[in-house]
């Protein structure tokens, strides 16, 4: 049976964009697979915690000899590597939140990066590939080619390397200029960001219209 992981990060709760549209995402992936089931990570309202030199090494320490806190932490590491692994497919809302990738993105993938788990602890090689990894990108702004801001989106730019340990190969659906609407020194940007916008919600509908893609 297919299975998703649909994960959310922005903390703007019924007025994000990101959230809504990852909503259409796994509306969309569940009718093209009837019977499919769905697991939910909130970042947003349920961060994970960040590594911290009492818990990141907890891995290299053997069971037995692992302190209560490492023992925690490592089990959440299983925990969010476990998800990736009952996922055929991975829906990411991934906000752009003063340049980058929320924090809680960040420890998502600091978790996910285990060797043992995700990656052979010697040969380095990824355990995790082969997943269809989909990531609904949303800037307030715009940041595309000849924009001002070319080249400070550095979420879109870091997330491919940050899970390319673990054999992850995202692909992005962006929807720019979300602050249009409530910006009044953007107001005259609203015609591009209704076009964005309706631009990633076809490429939502279009991605499993002839049902799952094949692995």
């Amino acid at each position: 049976m297919a299975h998703l992981l649909h994960i959310d990060s922005s903390i703007q709760g019924d007025q994000s964009v990101s959230r809504k549209l990852t909503a259409r995402a796994v509306e969309a992936w569940k009718a093209a697979n009837p019977g499919g089931s769905v697991t939910y990570r909130d970042l947003g309202s349920n961060p994970l915690p960040h590594l911290d030199s009492t818990t990141a090494h907890a891995g290299f320490v053997a069971p037995d000899d692992r302190t209560p806190a490492q023992a925690a932490s490592w089990a959440l590491v299983e925990e969010v590597v476990g998800e990736i692994k009952d996922a055929d497919t991975i829906v990411l809302g991934l906000p752009l939140y003063n340049y980058g990738a929320p924090s809680s993105v960040k420890a998502w993938v600091d978790h996910l990066i285990a060797p043992g788990l995700s990656l052979d602890p010697e040969t380095r090689e990824p355990l995790l590939g082969g997943r269809e990894f989909l990531v609904i990108a949303t800037r307030g702004g715009g940041y595309g080619a000849g924009t001002p801001r070319e080249g400070w989106d550095h979420a879109e730019q870091w997330l491919p390397h940050g899970v390319s340990m673990a054999g992850l190969e995202p692909e992005f659906i962006i929807a720019e200029l979300t602050l249009a609407h409530v910006t009044p020194a953007m107001s005259e940007l609203i015609p591009l960001a209704e076009k964005s916008l309706a631009r990633a919600e076809e490429d939502i509908d279009a991605r499993w219209a002839r049902g799952p893609l094949a692995a």
